[in-house]
């Protein structure tokens, strides 16, 4: 038992478990690159290396790109301060300073893209081993460590214990499905008349959060497609449904303060009750199966508690239930009905979704590596 509970963390945190090898891997590997070529400034090889390391290879491609961007940015303005501004004094060494930064820093406050270009800029102009150099051999330099650090992280988030930024988003989408469900339950227990607004309030701050965290990694899965290391689905339509599910179980929310006493309101009180119980056990069993890429689960019992629900609202329109009522609340109960019609129809395209991660073929980087394996 004593060895169980470490294997446990380890499963548990196998992600960051992941990328803190994969850092000390690029690292190892760029110092020895570094050392075999003599590259005089090997130290900004390695720090480049383990800053453009992120969780998944699209997150590493983004890194990487804006790194490479600002240090070609900075070091061809830091090398043209060089050569223009004296800088032998320490009055002159703030003026070129200034004159280095102020473009820099504006081009980054306004293009994160290139906000290593002030870095590399002050390193080219303060670095004293620098100073005695061909200005612009440093410059090249500098660009070429980056390069190389770049280039070895890319490769190592491809080989080490790879994560796939589409991977991350079927898990995190799937918190998020389970975050919905719990504002489900909590939908359900206003409409019985048991619900807490600060608990709803609260859940609905958690999806809000787990909707745009899975809407980053959404960017990072798209930059993978874009590079062809992924022959997973488009990621974008997942959070545009994670988004709409989040407006139909608000809108629910908002019609939810019914009379649960009155008889003339309880038949359809329960049914709905029956309906966002219904849901919410799909949505949890939508979200394991998004989160271990299978298919999604039948939608039968939802549309049969949903079916129930319209035909208790059809038999109070026959019985002319409804023209006794108040105007706003048969709003609620019209927009309870209309909000379950909406959530209905997003329900399955959500399981379209889940059902184009199920089963996915491999990723096109291990299909060619598998195929070279072969082929020797």
């Amino acid at each position: 038992m004593r060895n169980i509970r470490p294997i446990r963390w380890a499963t548990d945190n196998s992600v960051p478990l992941g990328l803190a090898a994969r850092m000390v891997v690029a690292s190892l590997l760029t110092f020895i690159f570094c050392h075999t070529f003599r590259l005089p400034q090997s130290q900004w090889a390695i720090l480049t290396a383990i800053i453009v390391m992120q969780s998944s290879v699209g997150a590493s491609l983004k890194a990487t790109l804006d790194r490479f961007a600002g240090s070609i940015g900075g070091a061809f303005w830091g090398v043209c301060v060089l050569l223009t501004v004296p800088h032998d004094t320490v009055p002159a060494m703030g003026l070129a300073l200034a004159i280095t930064l102020i473009p820099l820093v504006l081009v980054a406050a306004f293009r994160p893209f290139y906000r290593v270009a002030p870095i590399t800029g002050v390193i080219l102009l303060l670095t004293p081993t620098l100073q005695g150099r061909d200005i612009w051999l440093a410059g090249l330099d500098r660009i070429f460590e980056v390069g190389v650090g770049s280039i070895v992280a890319v490769l190592v988030s491809l080989v080490v214990l790879p994560v796939r930024a589409h991977e991350t988003l079927a898990k995190v989408a799937g918190g998020a499905l389970d975050l919905l469900a719990d504002l489900t339950d909590r939908l359900a227990e206003g409409i019985a008349g048991r619900g807490d607004p600060q608990a709803i309030f609260d859940v609905h701050q958690d999806i809000r959060h787990a909707i745009t965290r899975a809407e980053g990694v959404a960017e990072e899965a798209i930059r993978e497609r874009r590079s062809y290391l992924t022959a997973a689905p488009d990621p974008q339509p997942v959070c545009r449904t994670l988004r709409r599910l989040r407006n139909d179980l608000t809108m629910i929310g908002r019609t939810m303060d019914l009379p649960v006493s009155d008889p003339r309101v309880s038949p359809l009180v329960q049914t709905a009750e029956r309906a966002a119980a219904a849901i919410a056990s799909y949505l949890r069993q939508s979200a394991a199966a998004l989160a271990s890429r299978e298919k999604a689960p039948p939608l039968m019992e939802v549309e049969q508690a949903l079916a129930a629900h319209a035909g208790a609202m059809a038999r109070a329109r026959q019985t002319g239930t409804t023209r006794d009522l108040s105007d706003e609340l048969v709003g609620r109960i019209f927009g309870l009905a209309f909000g379950f019609e909406q959530l209905n129809e997003n329900l399955k395209d959500m399981a379209a979704r889940i059902d184009e991660y199920a089963g996915r073929a491999p990723d096109r980087w291990n299909r060619t590596a598998v195929a070279v394996l072969s082929a020797r």
